[in-house]
């Protein structure tokens, strides 16, 4: 059993997780979160823990962004669009139970001041040499590079935002980027 709570868009996330893992989830019903919802996620924050598992794409961000920005220092589960692509639909609830599972395993702790003081190891010039950012090929390399790293696709600046909130390391980032530059080739 996952001892934290997931927090996912809707019923049918709530189904895949189910037939993945043990685990209890908190809906919240799209991308209009209510005050009530936000209240039992924070709730659940103070309880137990908190897994942020919503869609790989622009709603779901939406989503983590607003729940995160509200309850501070929650996990993070990230899927990879192709693996939660059927059909032209991309979701949770099309994943694999295997690609929710390793999804889970490779959560991601947000960093908060409330935790020890962080120094960040990825500069800008770090994405700018990997071509992550200012290259014609850029979002392709993010979301090559976001999988990796276990972070998802996201924009330039948002990615960078997600490197130091997750303290990924310049080791990791560097593995990381040998890696896609293998794939690439």
């Amino acid at each position: 059993m996952i001892k934290e709570i997931i927090v996912v868009e809707g019923k049918d996330d709530t189904t895949a997780i189910k037939r993945a893992v043990e685990a209890e989830t908190i809906e919240t019903g799209g991308s209009a979160i209510g005050e009530a919802v936000l209240k039992r996620v924070e709730l659940a924050m103070e309880r137990r823990g908190v897994i942020i598992f919503t869609d790989p794409d622009h709603a779901g961000e939406r989503i983590r962004k607003i729940v995160s920005a509200r309850v501070p220092g929650c996990k993070h589960a990230f899927l990879a669009q192709e693996e939660a692509l059927y059909k032209g639909d991309i979701g949770v609830e099309n994943a694999a139970p295997e690609a929710i599972r390793r999804a889970l395993a490779n959560v991601r702790t947000e960093y908060t001041a409330d935790t020890e003081p962080m120094v960040p190891q990825i500069a800008w010039g770090h994405l700018i040499d990997a071509g992550l950012i200012v290259h014609p090929d850029a979002a392709r390399r993010r979301l090559l590079m976001g999988n990796l790293l276990g972070i998802g696709y996201a924009n330039g600046k948002q990615f960078f935002k997600r490197c130091t909130m997750f303290r990924i390391s310049l080791e990791e980032f560097s593995s990381a980027f040998r890696t896609m530059e293998e794939t690439i080739e």
